[in-house]
């Protein structure tokens, strides 16, 4: 949930909405332009002992309906990479839920429809 928009309740019953930037090993978290925390609050570290629950608060990117498109276009040429939370295609274009990474014919067509995927998924 790195780099998403999260909701986080507190032990003590409050709520603040930010941007999850942050995590370390004992799970103490940092956000991001803090809803909830009364004043604007640019960053704040939450400690974990006082964590009651972390929500994601926007959709996630659905990787695997993409590379399921990409997989029509190119057949066999797709691999959905979860681990790495990327998709190959052709063995050297990479695409992430932030874009497509690769030069040529074949990474403007990844791209068109990547970007086609991004607009129908958003509206």
């Amino acid at each position: 949930m790195i780099g998403r928009k999260v909701s986080v309740e507190t032990s003590e019953g409050r709520t603040y909405e930010g941007d999850l930037v942050g995590i370390d090993e004992k799970l103490n978290i940092i956000l991001d332009n803090v809803l909830g925390a009364g004043d604007k609050v640019y960053k704040m570290v939450l400690n974990s002992d006082f964590i009651k629950e972390i929500r994601l608060v926007e959709k996630p990117f659905d990787l695997k309906a993409l590379a399921d498109r990409l997989n029509k276009v190119f057949p066999g040429l797709v691999k959905l990479r979860e681990d790495i939370r990327s998709i190959i295609v052709m063995d050297k274009i990479k695409v992430t839920e932030q874009g497509v990474e690769g030069s040529g014919l074949a990474t403007e067509r990844v791209k068109s429809v990547f970007d086609e995927f991004v607009r129908e998924t958003k509206g």
